[in-house]
């Protein structure tokens, strides 16, 4: 091959690879961001998305967490080491599924820590920040909630603002969710109109990483079932009409696909303001992975039909498009 036919092909794959890059990088947007990342709580602060996750990593490792932030859920930046252990003092091992909420100024960061069993220290802590990326520093010197109540181990909160001003908190594993209701400042629990700390409103099939949202003034209840490190893992879900139930199953709308991925749960939804417009942000593990901990972070659109119910997720690799929705 003479040498200026060599060059002018070589430009002209080196134009076909430039022009087609951001087109293959657009086409593949799961998972969200590079590395072991699971049980991810999306949120919207300000003109930002944000995702909390868990680092996915034996307990002795998982001992930090990471955050990300994006302008479109498409491009995101990582803000590493936002709370560690170094700053949770009685926390020891096994950080992990983080909730979180913005309430006058402050940014509230809830999380698991322990694996706490009978007896032990551990359980449900919270931490406080001036900015979303933090740092965040433990806002009690000691958790939340530490002991088990209702056979539910301390794990999983999301806290829920209701309509009227009012803060839940739903949390639990062992397959018992609990809500609670919290003071104004988050350093503590208040008694309900009975006289009650703790409620149990498990649903059928509940194993752990309870969400809520409301749309249409409808209380939409999700949660997580089967084995969080096999490929069985999914998320059904339940509509009431009080924050309290009942929460009768209704479907599973997260399950693993033979051509994506397996073991698909522990989510959260994110709504773009003022749309009608959801996502769910979930872990998942890749077809060719199998260790508990091999878990990444995916967005897909989440749909309802005419009636309200939610339609089955369709798990992607092209994930989410930039404007959204198109």
């Amino acid at each position: 091959m003479n040498t200026h036919l060599l060059k002018s092909r070589t430009r002209y794959f080196a134009y076909l690879i430039a022009f087609l890059s951001p087109l293959l990088l657009t086409a593949q947007q799961n998972p969200v961001f590079p590395g072991w990342y699971a049980d991810p709580e999306g949120i919207v602060y300000g003109d930002r998305f944000w995702i909390y996750p868990t680092y996915s990593a034996p307990y002795e490792e998982q001992v930090f967490f990471d955050a990300f932030s994006s302008p479109d859920l498409v491009n995101w930046t990582k803000h590493p080491h936002i709370i560690d252990t170094s700053e949770v003092k009685w926390a020891k091992r096994a950080m992990w599924a983080p909730g979180v909420l913005e309430k006058d100024g402050k940014y509230y960061f809830f999380f698991a820590a322990n694996d706490v069993q009978e007896g032990e220290v551990g359980g449900i802590g919270v931490a406080v920040a001036d900015k979303p990326e933090g740092p965040f520093r433990d806002l009690l010197g000691k958790p939340l909630i530490n002991d088990i109540v209702n056979g539910a181990q301390p794990i999983d909160q999301f806290v829920f603002k209701d309509q009227d001003g009012t803060y839940y908190m739903y949390y639990g594993g062992w397959r018992h969710c609990n809500i609670v209701k919290l003071n104004d400042d988050f350093t503590g629990l208040v008694p309900f109109d009975d006289g009650e700390i703790y409620k149990e409103v498990t649903p059928e099939g509940y194993v752990e990483g309870p969400f809520m949202f409301m749309r249409n003034n409808k209380y939409y209840f999700m949660w997580s079932e089967g084995g969080w490190g096999g490929p069985h893992y999914k998320v059904a879900y339940a509509i009431a009409d009080s924050p309290f139930g009942p929460f009768e199953r209704l479907a599973t709308i997260l399950e693993q696909d033979p051509e994506i991925a397996t073991g698909a749960g522990h989510h959260s939804v994110i709504q773009v303001p003022g749309e009608d417009r959801w996502y769910i942000v979930y872990h998942r593990r890749p077809l060719d992975k199998k260790g508990a901990n091999e878990r990444v972070t995916c967005i897909d659109e989440m749909y309802f039909d005419e009636n309200g119910y939610i339609l089955p997720v369709k798990m992607t690799h092209t994930g989410v498009s930039y404007p959204l929705g198109k």
